[in-house]
């Protein structure tokens, strides 16, 4: 049964909308200062495809986490398999964590990639004048638009026949950040809000 609690609150929504915009701006900057100072045609085009590549991820995982069910994870958690406890804090918290996942850094990665477009555009263009500016923007515009769309619905297909293997893997990696950083991700550190 699909997870319908919510853990959003008015607090929560202007933290990720302020979030967000100071996300876009650094992105916007980082990728605008790459894409002028990477001189090669091939590191643009990885780099435009690592961004397409996490935006499709990220999608997947806010899918998963609102398809899951806990009770798979709950009988890890109750063998204390590393990342199991995570994945339940996840799938509890998924409303916020689709809005992050699909909505700030899937919004964002599309931004980003459409501005990384248009600078990998214009580097075409420096080295290949014949081509038109107008018709090299619309083939790359389309071309990351249809990478990202067509992932995003492969991406959507995996997340919903594989919800809980998707969000026990974040768990994992999640387990492992907090085995460096200290910061406890799992159920039993965290209330959840009402």
């Amino acid at each position: 049964m699909a997870n319908n609690r919510t853990t959003v609150s008015a607090s929560y929504i202007i933290l990720v909308s302020a979030g967000s915009f100071l996300l876009a701006v650094l992105f916007f900057w980082i990728s605008n200062l790459l894409a002028e100072k990477m001189q090669s045609l091939v590191l643009s085009v990885i780099f435009l495809f690592v961004v397409v590549m996490a935006g499709i991820l990220a999608d997947i995982l806010g899918v998963s986490v609102t398809a899951a069910s806990e009770a798979p994870l709950h009988a890890k958690a109750a063998k204390k398999i590393p990342g199991a406890s995570e994945g339940v804090f996840l799938i509890r918290n998924a409303d916020r964590v689709a809005n992050l996942m699909n909505d700030v850094v899937g919004d964002i990665a599309g931004t980003v990639s459409g501005a990384l477009g248009i600078a990998l555009a214009v580097q075409i263009l420096t080295y290949r004048q014949e081509f038109s500016q107008l018709v090299l923007n619309m083939l790359l515009t389309a071309v990351i638009a249809a990478l990202t769309v067509g992932g995003k619905a492969l991406g959507k297909r995996v997340a919903l026949s594989r919800a809980e293997e998707i969000v026990y893997i974040t768990g994992k990696i999640l387990h492992g950040i907090s085995i460096v950083t200290g910061k406890d991700f799992s159920t039993r550190s965290r209330k959840i809000s009402r």
